[in-house]
């Protein structure tokens, strides 16, 4: 004589999900991708930089003519250097160049500008300029370059 369990059949039905979902994946939260920033490690060699003497000058433009971004590569790790040629209205004006630190999305601005003082009087004779300016030692990444809001080319820290 065979002996039946009457509770067989239910056992299996309660028991068959548990068995389903020790299989299944359970979801789980992505880590948040963390990237650091952008960061300058070392300043530019930069001769034209703002100075608080500059407070009583008046702001005056300057017209680039050409503009050369290239790397170095005699430095470890190389380094970028920025060229521009241009004028300036008059032989009084003084060339400002402001490099801002790099933003989250790489990108380098430069302000380049001139400054008169208002209280000289100067004839208006074009002044030529011819600006060279080492990058200091960057974050790893690719830098986009800006000068006044215009792209001017890209380079690679290691």
């Amino acid at each position: 004589m065979k002996r039946q369990f009457p509770y067989h059949g239910w056992c299996f039905v309660l028991c068959l999900p548990f068995l389903l979902s020790a299989c299944s994946a359970f979801p789980t939260v992505e880590p948040t991708p963390t990237t650091s920033l952008p960061y300058r490690i070392t300043p530019d060699e930069n001769s034209y930089v703002p100075r608080t003497e500059d407070l009583g000058k008046q702001i005056a433009g300057v017209t680039i003519t050409a503009v050369s971004l290239s790397e170095k590569y005699e430095f470890t790790p190389p380094r970028a250097m920025l060229s521009i040629l241009g004028y300036m209205p008059s032989v009084c004006n003084e060339l400002r160049i402001n490099i801002q630190p790099p933003d989250k999305n790489f990108r380098v601005f430069v302000e380049v500008y001139s400054l008169i003082n208002t209280n000289i009087n100067c004839d208006n004779v074009f002044q030529q300029f011819e600006a060279n300016i080492l990058f200091g030692y960057y974050s790893s990444g690719r830098y986009t370059v800006w000068i006044n809001d215009i792209l001017v080319g890209d380079f690679v820290s290691y």
